[in-house]
């Protein structure tokens, strides 16, 4: 979720947390970052978030985001362990990146120089901290903007995308990139706000009543969270930038894919 103004996330958070195991098969392991200022709460569990004490927890939390990365893990290289549990974090040009990836990639085995190093052994982590390493590569010490961000993960979507399935989501606190390798849908809300109906649980919310006139809110799944409203597919092959609840970018990152007119 990227957004205009710090925003509730129980919402979307409760039919996100029956995929892990309820209504869906991703049972092994579960996460959720949020951005605070230049600050980041981040909760991992190994457990499927259906059955998680800290699922509950953060479900009666009022955590309020500009900016958030949740994911449910389906394993398919690395074993179910804390420290394989999606997103990661790391530190650089002193603030937080926040990382998720849902996809394979059997074969990715990069160079890594030392810099960013992966805890676990996932090839999801492998590839943030690959995506990092290209970025301090082509940055230096100077700290990226979201322009340089954008056409850095561009590359690397481009040359791990080609060894397999590559979804991901890159964030900082001031802007979310989503890589539809496969499969990703979005949506944003604003100002005439209206109800929506999870798919998950049977829950509906008036956003009329709990918005103001000026939020933005921008919406990014795998699959459509809610069943009455109008969400847009990412054409697979595309890379996305979100800031300020609204996409302000977009590029190809396989040959022949056209540009949307949904992004600016």
């Amino acid at each position: 979720m990227n957004c205009n103004v710090p925003t509730d996330i129980c919402f979307s958070f409760t039919g996100f947390q029956a995929r892990g195991g309820a209504t869906d098969v991703h049972a092994d392991g579960w996460g959720i970052a949020f951005f605070e200022g230049r600050g980041a709460r981040l909760f991992l569990d190994p457990q499927p978030s259906c059955a998680s004490p800290v699922a509950r927890l953060v479900r009666e939390y009022p955590i309020r985001s500009k900016n958030v990365v949740a994911h449910i893990r389906k394993a398919t290289l690395g074993t179910v362990a804390l420290e394989n549990t999606h997103p990661f974090m790391r530190e650089a040009w002193g603030r937080y990146w926040i990382f998720a990836h849902n996809g394979h990639l059997p074969d990715f085995a990069p160079a890594l120089d030392g810099s960013f190093l992966p805890v676990g052994n996932t090839d999801s982590e492998r590839a943030f901290c690959w995506l990092l390493q290209t970025l301090r590569r082509d940055c230096g010490d100077a700290a990226p903007d979201h322009d340089r961000i954008f056409e850095t993960a561009q590359k690397v979507a481009c040359e791990v995308g080609a060894l397999g399935e590559f979804n991901f989501l890159l964030a900082g606190s001031d802007f979310l990139i989503a890589h539809a390798s496969t499969q990703l849908a979005w949506i944003v809300r604003q100002a005439p706000f209206a109800e929506a109906h999870l798919k998950d649980e049977d829950v509906t919310v008036d956003f009329s009543e709990v918005t103001t006139p000026d939020d933005r809110v921008a919406v990014i799944a795998t699959v459509p969270l809610t069943d009455n409203e109008a969400w847009q597919t990412m054409p697979p092959g595309t890379l996305w930038l979100f800031a300020e609840g609204a996409p302000v970018r977009q590029a190809a990152t396989v040959p022949g894919v056209r540009r949307s007119p949904a992004a600016g």
